[in-house]
């Protein structure tokens, strides 16, 4: 269920109770631990815990604490270490202003030559980040485009950082500390980071969760840390920790990928996978390189592609749900077809219908297709993304003339659902209050905004 990504079970206090305490994580739900070194001595310690427990793998690497005496040369023992095959990342590394353990230019040189041999190695890298959030964001972006691949462990910066990180690919965790009363800011953060770019972490023997703050943290104790994730984004603890996990096996892969799925509830609502299939290529979208939500698998090739039947067996009573939802990470009126004899379906049983949709049905199709939503569709969502056709065209990677297009449809289908909306995501190019000027006065639909993340 859970997997633990940052807890040092080589620290001294474990010594006496470690296969209680591993026994405790099992009962608790946690599937796997990772173990990160800090140092040679701790590697060499996490990989004969690796080798003594089925469900523990392990990092290596130099922390920044203990990179005042770094040299070169460390690089070839710690390849040596890396390559013990339950090793499965290079960390934890980084950088620390806050203490001064270690030199920043040691800190600075230790941290890069680590990140090269990463990339060397095709591993993931475990970061420490405190205090030197200018130069971390600064080191980072260098590596952007060079199959780098992170974890931010114990979060601590600001949100823009998040963001930028998650930009970049990279994830994010934090600790017991978003149990703690006065950590509202950290929680704030946590708040605004999608669960796609979330994993979970206990960071023991410190950071423990309320209600064992101080007292030795364990592994068990991440369903503290995931109960508080759960509270905070409104979903259910089995749905962070599917998530969580899934992101788990994505950067160290351990764990696996969930199995393709063509309905999943999300809120109230039902929604379709149709295809994964698009005229479009936007550039926010995630449909080539990462077509899942929630950790659920959308990621449906042609071949899969089901028929109606299949959709209205899953659905069975339409009337359990707010609505069902035509979307999917492509775009549906490429199988209008098959979307229509579904929509016949939720109508004919009591049921309400949405299309999610790109506005081009009318050209996927060669012909208007508006007149058809007639007593099958309800709602009609269309994503708008700029008011201008120029800037569209960029984020869609299309002709303009497909900006033309999509405010022919909205218009075209007033007369034949109950409602248009219209909608743009939160980047940072796009500007909101024009856009919602366009769609409100000049088509006469409903507005919103789609946060990007």
């Amino acid at each position: 269920m859970f997997i633990d990504t940052h807890s040092h079970l080589f620290y001294k206090n474990f010594r006496d109770d470690l296969d209680e305490v591993v026994n405790r994580a099992i009962e608790s739900g946690v599937d796997q631990i990772i173990v990160p070194a800090t140092d040679l001595e701790t590697a060499e310690q996490t990989i004969r815990l690796c080798e003594k427990y089925d469900m523990v793998f392990g990092a290596v690497g130099i922390h920044p604490h203990d990179s005042k005496d770094w040299d070169d040369s460390l690089l070839t023992k710690i390849q040596n270490l890396a390559e013990h095959k339950k090793i499965i990342a290079i960390g934890e590394i980084g950088l620390d202003y806050y203490y001064d353990f270690s030199p920043p230019e040691k800190q600075i040189r230790a941290f890069k030559a680590q990140i090269e041999l990463a990339i060397e190695l095709n591993l993931p890298v475990i970061i420490h980040n405190r205090d030197s959030d200018q130069d971390m964001m600064e080191i980072i972006s260098q590596y952007c485009g060079k199959s780098l691949k992170a974890q931010f462990h114990c979060f601590n910066s600001s949100l823009n950082d998040a963001f930028e990180f998650i930009k970049m690919n990279h994830f994010i965790s934090f600790t017991g500390n978003i149990t703690f009363k006065n950590r509202g800011d950290i929680r704030s953060i946590l708040e605004k980071i999608g669960l796609d770019s979330l994993l979970l972490e206990t960071d023991s023997p410190f950071m423990t969760p309320v209600p064992f703050r101080g007292k030795r943290n364990e592994p068990a104790y991440v369903k503290y840390v995931a109960e508080k994730i759960s509270e905070i984004h409104k979903v259910s603890v089995e749905e962070v920790a599917k998530t969580t996990s899934y992101n788990a096996f994505r950067l160290f892969g351990i764990g696996k990928s969930p199995e393709l799925i063509y309905t999943y509830p999300l809120g109230r609502s039902l929604y379709i996978n149709v295809t994964n299939r698009c005229n479009a290529d936007c550039t926010f979208c995630k449909r080539t390189t990462f077509p899942f939500i929630s950790g659920l698998n959308l990621g449906m090739r042609k071949s899969e592609e089901p028929a109606a039947d299949l959709y209205i067996r899953e659905i069975s009573d339409p009337k359990k749900y707010e609505e069902i939802v035509f979307c999917g990470y492509g775009e549906p009126t490429i199988r209008w077809e098959i979307v229509k004899q579904v929509a016949a379906y939720v109508k004919a049983n009591g049921g309400k219908t949405r299309l999610n949709t790109n506005g081009h049905g009318n050209l996927i199709n060669h012909r208007d297709i508006t007149p058809e939503m007639k007593d099958l569709i309800d709602v009609v969502s269309i994503s708008f993304n700029s008011f201008d056709p120029g800037q569209y065209a960029q984020l869609m990677r299309l002709d303009e003339k497909h900006f033309f297009e999509m405010i022919n449809f909205a218009k075209a289908s007033k007369p034949y659902v109950k409602k248009v909306v219209m909608s743009v995501v939160t980047l940072d190019d796009v500007e909101i209050e024009k856009s919602r000027k366009v769609v409100e006065d000049e088509i006469g639909a409903e507005f919103r905004v789609r946060e990007y993340f």
